[in-house]
């Protein structure tokens, strides 16, 4: 279920316990400071789950980037997380030129990035199943039916 939030946050929604923020079309120098006071209070909530929505932006600076990153690194402080969804081309480009493309985790859409934080955690997967039982189930009725 996914609601507007926040009367003075224009580019916010909500799905459940995760935050979907639209990322401006030009993220430079002069938009990263609107956008970090929009985002700021969230990023100091226990156990932030941030989803920015990069499908509107066209042109990203380094200002840009260390927003993003910034995001992230107060996030994982937080024990949350932050992830990115639907990068146009030319973020992707941006972000691999300045070699941070692998720091973040992407989603092609917003909605596959919210349903990723939904996946089982791992400590939830007992440690005493092997690895393979999961995809070929127990070996030992695969020996004997062979």
């Amino acid at each position: 279920m996914k609601q507007q939030i926040s009367k003075g946050v224009k580019n916010m929604l909500t799905s459940g316990p995760v935050v979907v923020m639209q990322v401006p079309e030009q993220f430079n120098a002069g938009e990263v400071r609107n956008f970090m006071e929009e985002l700021g209070p969230l990023l100091e909530s226990n156990r932030p789950r941030i989803v920015l929505d990069c499908s509107q932006v066209r042109s990203i600076d380094s200002a840009g980037v260390e927003a993003l990153l910034q995001c992230l690194e107060e996030t994982l402080k937080r024990d949350g997380d932050l992830k990115l969804a639907a990068l146009s081309p030319e973020s992707e480009v941006i972000l691999e030129l300045m070699r941070v493309s692998r720091v973040f985790e992407a989603y092609p859409t917003s909605d596959e990035a919210v349903r990723s934080f939904n996946a089982l955690p791992v400590d939830a997967v007992s440690q005493d199943t092997p690895w393979y039982s999961a995809v070929f189930g127990d070996l030992r009725a695969v020996k004997e039916a062979s």
